[in-house]
C-alpha cells in the first residue's frame, strides 16, 4: 500500500499486508533515511540548546578580582592556623 502524496510527489509506501495460513497481518515500511534524520535533527537541537545553557550560565565558578581575593584570604587564613 502506498500513501497518495500531494504536490506532484512520487507516492511513499507505508506497508504491506501479509498473509499467511489463516492469518493477515500488517507489516508497516520503515524509512530509514527519515529515521536518520530525525535523529540527527534532534542531536543538533540538543547540541543547540547544551550549547547555549553554557554560554548563559557556564558549569565552572565565576572567577571575578573579588572572588579570587577571597579564595586568596582562606587560603592565607588557613596555612596561618
Amino acid at each position: 500500500m502506498s500513501r497518495t502524496s500531494w504536490g506532484g510527489r512520487a507516492d511513499r509506501p507505508v506497508g504491506m499486508y501479509t498473509i499467511r495460513d489463516d492469518s493477515t497481518t500488517w507489516t508497516p515500511a520503515i524509512d530509514i533515511n527519515r529515521v536518520a534524520l530525525i535523529g540527527a535533527c534532534t542531536g543538533f537541537v540538543a547540541a543547540a540548546l547544551s550549547t547555549a545553557a553554557v554560554l548563559r550560565r557556564p558549569p565552572w565558578p565565576e572567577m571575578t578580582e573579588r572572588t579570587m581575593i577571597a579564595i586568596a584570604q582562606a587560603r592565607a587564613a588557613e596555612s596561618r592556623r
